[in-house]
């Protein structure tokens, strides 16, 4: 291009023009991507933010979004480096379904100045939907008499991918009688079906099951696949056959009328009413064989019409003919032969003598029962008569001479399985048909002393609450004797032992006819927890014969045992605490401790402190440590405090109903110069094995809490293993103080622990932990804590938990 100098001015507006057409071509441009369907999470796309020329720096401030209309976030923009990523699934088919063509439009927005990018993301198909039919079996139904060639049509598959992906090829199984037939029309649509290669035959297969697989071009290869169920229907190519051609029947003279002869059964390979079968004499049958049979038309059965006569005519010849209700009906033929035999109208007698009645259980084999003798007024084969019993009895049939048998035993008598026998005894004579007699013989088994009394369950667990009254009923024992009369008389006793250093049957006693078992004192927890000890059954016989069952008897705790004050060191009354107070100590200062035991267990021995209110009214500078005993400092102490100061301690159980007792603390409250140099090296040398305590207790503390959450596990394994230990032959006392720990407010208290023998006396002590979640007040603050801490006695011992199952 020249530019004149004239022209010079329109060549400057003509340049700024391009430029600002070029500016504009440049924000409203379009750039090109691709990415495949179902891309993962993060798949680069593109860097979007360099191919539209934009700074990264200035993505932020000019605002840089990211749109599609009704794309959801499939895409998204990573602002710190540009680049355009797929953010969530994208299924093409979801999109954009069968069009050959798949895109996601976004449109990039800049602020400052504003400037709008078109971007076009292009979907590209993977082969990811396998060929799929609208039916997962397609059923065809071809008579029979269809010829070869013919051609079946079928549902083809489809395919929702697009291109070489949706392109489909079809594979028929294997089978002789039918190939596939694919033909594709001008608009490509493929068109499927079935075609008949031979004849077929229902009656050598009524169905054929094929499978037609379609396969994609895509790759990998995906395949679909249905079944073909090919149901032959019947046409009537089959005559009724008889099994045989001809029957042979024999049948006694004098025979009720409507006796069935002969049931015939003819078969059609066909079906429905190609196989329908009605029966009918032959038309060149003779009419006295007519009168003297008749037949069912839809059974088959010939039976007698008129009485049989062995004398005037020993046999029929009868021709039978089978016609099924196809078009045209066919017919299939058989002949019958009757003959007339002479009848057997004679039955054996039987007669039972010399029975031996009953018999022991215990008897020998071959011992004799009774004596049979049979006979027949028939001659020949109907008068041969022979004997059998019932099956499955203990006794057997023995031959002495011609018609003379003895019953004897053959096993072993149980009278407990078998109390009575009905055994029949069967004469049958060698006739055609023969002819029979039974005779009925009872035997009855005697019982012997055989069965020893047996108990439900070989021990059994029962809990008595201690202070019962003398001679309550405690359990009753059952034992079952499968003997009778006197062998199952049952008598109760206790086996006698000794239960430390006194007899057992100074516990307990057992009724001699009931099995009632008695408590003849008051049972004490604190004294026996477990009484063990054996009851023996044992029946009247001769010999008597007997079996023992081991009763576990615990014995369970009540609140009967007040708390009780330990004595407070040296110096120090029992139950009565004097300490002298510096009037210098600050608030939560510990100036005493009040302890006391429960002879109880449990929540019976388990004890909380409070302290009671002044004579006066007025507020007291000292409180108590619910569960520590510990008496500490609310304030400061001041001149306006009394010197002598007079604390009532009230100490109190959980049981029910709750027993107290009452400390006396005894307070001097002195100047800090005047204050006992010897309790303050005490309290020093005290401190380190104290802290050192105070870290061990507080994981005792979580670990046994945590094993009250397992209450009731813990008590039935507790219960299953003493049960199961062996028991050794023991001393009973008292044991060294046991801890008990409330969950519930994560705090110890002192109760008397006491090593108990087993009832049996024949175990090791035991010692029990017990831990509960009793339903108190939340825990105390972390102040209190540390008065809960305290786990030592006046001489600073270390306290040890030790659990013996």
């Amino acid at each position: 291009m020249v530019i004149t100098p004239e022209g010079r001015l329109g060549s400057r507006r003509l340049l700024l023009w391009f430029l600002l057409l070029a500016a504009w071509e440049a924000g409203s441009g379009q750039i090109h991507y691709s990415v495949p369907e179902e891309a993962k999470h993060g798949t680069f796309v593109g860097r979007i933010a360099q191919d539209l020329g934009l700074e990264l720096a200035e993505l932020v401030p000019r605002l840089f979004r990211v749109a599609s209309k009704g794309r959801g976030d499939l895409l998204e923009v990573n602002l710190q480096n540009g680049i355009l990523f797929v953010n969530s699934r994208i299924d093409r088919e979801e999109l954009c379904g069968r069009s050959l063509e798949c895109s996601i439009h976004l449109e990039v927005i800049v602020d400052r100045p504003l400037q709008v990018f078109h971007v076009e993301v292009e979907v590209k198909d993977i082969n990811d939907n396998p060929p799929v039919f609208l039916l997962k079996e397609q059923r065809v139904l071809i008579y029979e008499s269809r010829l070869p060639d013919s051609l079946f049509p079928l549902e083809g598959a489809s395919d929702a991918d697009v291109g070489s992906n949706s392109i489909l090829t079809y594979k028929l199984s294997s089978s002789e009688y039918f190939a596939l037939d694919v033909k594709t029309n001008s608009d490509d649509n493929t068109q499927i079906g079935l075609v008949l290669r031979k004849s077929l035959d229902r009656e050598e297969a009524p169905e054929h099951n094929l499978f037609l697989t379609a396969t994609d071009e895509g790759k990998p290869e995906l395949t679909g696949t249905v079944q073909l169920l090919v149901t032959v229907l019947d046409v009537n190519d089959n005559a009724p056959s008889f099994e045989q051609s001809e029957y042979e029947v024999r049948i006694f003279e004098n025979s009720d009328n409507g006796t069935i002869v002969i049931r015939l059964n003819a078969s059609d390979r066909d079906e429905g009413a190609n196989a329908e079968i009605s029966y009918s004499f032959h038309s060149l049958v003779p009419p006295m064989v007519i009168d003297q049979f008749s037949i069912d038309s839809n059974t088959g059965e010939i039976t007698i019409r008129k009485n049989l006569d062995f004398e005037k005519v020993n046999s029929y010849k009868i021709r039978i003919d089978a016609t099924d209700k196809g078009h045209p009906p066919m017919a299939g033929h058989c002949t019958v032969l009757v003959k007339v035999l002479d009848k057997n109208d004679n039955v054996p007698q039987i007669a039972l003598t010399s029975l031996s009645l009953p018999v022991l259980e215990d008897a020998k084999f071959g011992t004799v029962i009774a004596l049979i003798s049979v006979s027949d007024l028939d001659s020949g084969a109907n008068g041969q008569v022979t004997c059998s019993l019932t099956p499955h009895v203990p006794f057997k049939l023995v031959s002495t001479f011609k018609n003379y048998y003895s019953l004897v035993l053959d096993s072993t008598l149980d009278r407990e399985s078998v109390a009575n026998y009905d055994v029949v005894v069967t004469a049958r004579d060698g006739g055609s048909p023969s002819l029979s007699a039974t005779a009925s013989v009872s035997v009855e088994v005697a019982d012997v002393n055989d069965n020893a009394p047996a108990f439900p369950q070989p021990e059994y667990t029962v809990f008595v609450k201690e202070n019962n009254p003398p001679g309550s009923h405690i359990f009753t024992v059952s034992a079952r004797d499968a003997d009778a009369q006197e062998n199952a008389r049952v008598s109760y006793s206790l086996v006698e032992r000794r239960v430390g250093e006194r007899a057992l049957s100074s516990y307990v006693s057992v009724h001699a006819e009931s099995g009632k078992v008695y408590a003849l004192q008051p049972l004490d927890h604190e004294e026996l927890e477990l009484l063990q000890f054996q009851v023996s059954a044992r029946d009247a016989g001769v010999p008597p014969l007997g079996s023992n069952v081991t009763l576990q008897v615990f014995v369970l705790d009540e609140n009967d045992n007040a708390p009780a004050l330990l004595p407070p060191g040296a110096g120090g009354g029992a139950g009565a605490v004097s300490e002298l107070v510096s009037r210098s100590v600050g608030a939560g200062h510990v100036v005493a401790k009040v302890r006391a035991v429960d002879a109880d267990s449990g929540y019976n021995a388990w004890l909380s402190f409070e302290l009671q209110p002044a004579a006066g009214g007025g507020r007291s500078p000292f409180r108590v440590g619910l569960y520590t005993g510990e008496i500490s400092t609310t304030r400061a102490l001041d001149e306006a405090d009394a010197p002598r100061q007079r604390l009532l301690v009230l100490v109190k159980d959980h049981g029910e109903p709750a027993l107290m007792a009452t400390a006396t603390v005894l307070l001097s409250l002195v100047e800090s110069g005047q204050a006992p140099k010897a309790s303050s090296r005490t309290s020093e040398g005290a401190t380190g094995p104290e802290a050192a305590l105070v870290d061990v207790n507080v994981y005792l503390i979580v670990a046994i809490c945590a094993v009250s959450s397992l209450l009731v596990l813990t008590l039935l394994l507790y219960v299953a293993l003493r049960c199961s230990a062996p028991p050794i032959e023991g001393a009973c006392g008292p044991g060294k103080p046991r801890l008990v720990c409330s969950s519930a407010v994560e705090s110890w208290s002192y109760s008397q622990q006491r090593r108990q023998k087993v009832c049996s006396g024949e175990g090791p002590p035991k010692t029990d932990l017990m831990a509960f979640s009793p339903s108190l007040p939340p825990c105390p603050a972390v102040g209190e804590m540390n008065e809960h801490q305290d786990l030592n006695d006046d001489h600073g011992a270390k306290v040890s938990l030790d659990i013996h199952y």
